[in-house]
């Protein structure tokens, strides 16, 4: 069905020759695919769990901590990798004495540092070609501090105004320039679902195709698919997620995994873990899912804790049902 690459995992492009992009239900590979596909993994983990910084926004606005705390703050919970927010170090992008004291701070935890995630730097869709032209060179540094950091991406917005293909047009213009930019730095470029039409999984399946290239990808958040925050009360104004997430995975170089709240079982009480996990895994993605913790119920440390235990046991769920998958397919 698919074919298996022994050092790049399983190719999306040929993940998408087996699927459809639809609704979840459509996208998921048969269980004995799924098996077989596990079984070549060998001992390296479904998906490995890193920190976003957002998830510790509320010490960091706070300014009880610092970005270059950060490292010694993921390490203390236990992660080994984590995905910075520029707004909390706006002014640093081109402060070399800074990133190379972040590396520092990174290196001694042993922590892999893998995106900045970028925001307030312009509209990638805007429909006036001089501010989005603004817009697309705003984030050149980012991309030249994310290099310096060693990390993978920068997460930019596709936002845009207009009706719905013209700013699917508009949104592929910025982003495929910004990405050509970015790839003599060996940066990829990854969008979100962040409100607007980016949080149409539809939509912004159909930028990534417009855009087309292979350094342009997507971040699905979890829990993102608010297309009017004016309106988040009303159910028209949200897309389904577990939807938008299957829509989004076969252009995945990143996953966010967003909570809330949870329940005395440990349980994420907006999303369904093992759902999303399923749809995230049988897209062939077994890259970084980093834990992105927005709640109020639990403090952001005790937040980002149960986030990562919910990861871990899914995860060995997940393992344990490929596992009796791959040995029934062998049998």
């Amino acid at each position: 069905m698919f074919k298996y690459d022994s050092e790049a995992g399983v190719s999306r492009r040929n993940v998408l020759k087996a699927v459809s992009i639809g609704y979840c239900a459509s996208l998921i590979l048969p269980k004995t695919a799924l098996g077989y596909w596990h079984s070549l993994q060998g001992d390296k983990p479904m998906y490995r769990i890193s920190l976003a910084q957002w998830s510790l926004n509320k010490p960091l606005f706070a300014n009880e901590i610092s970005t270059t705390d950060f490292s010694q703050e993921a390490r203390a919970m236990g992660f080994d990798a984590i995905e910075y927010v520029n707004s909390f170090f706006k002014n640093k992008a081109e402060d070399q004495a800074y990133l190379t004291e972040l590396n520092k701070r990174a290196s001694d935890q042993g922590v892999t540092q893998l995106l900045i995630m970028c925001d307030g730097e312009g509209a990638l869709g805007n429909a006036d070609s001089k501010e989005r032209t603004s817009a697309i060179e705003n984030h050149h540094k980012w991309v030249r501090a994310a290099k310096t950091l060693g990390c993978h991406s920068i997460r930019v917005n596709a936002a845009s105004s207009g009706k719905y293909a013209e700013q699917q047009r508009l949104a592929a213009d910025g982003l495929r320039r910004l990405t050509e930019y970015a790839e003599p730095f060996g940066i990829n470029v990854i969008v979100e679902n962040h409100g607007g039409l980016s949080s149409n999984g539809q939509w912004l399946a159909g930028v990534m195709k417009k855009v087309d290239h292979p350094m342009c990808g997507t971040l699905p958040d979890f829990g993102n698919f608010c297309m009017d925050w004016s309106r988040s009360s009303e159910p028209d104004a949200w897309y389904d997620r577990y939807q938008g997430v299957a829509e989004l995975m076969p252009f995945a170089k990143a996953v966010s995994a967003k909570s809330h709240e949870f329940d005395e079982q440990g349980n994420e009480t907006g999303t369904d873990y093992s759902k999303m996990l399923q749809i995230v895994t049988d897209a062939g993605y077994n890259g970084w899912v980093g834990v992105e913790y927005e709640g109020s119920k639990h403090s952001p440390r005790e937040g980002c804790k149960l986030t990562k235990a919910l990861l871990e046991r899914v995860r060995d769920e997940l393992a344990h049902d490929s596992n009796k998958d791959s040995a029934n397919v062998s049998g």
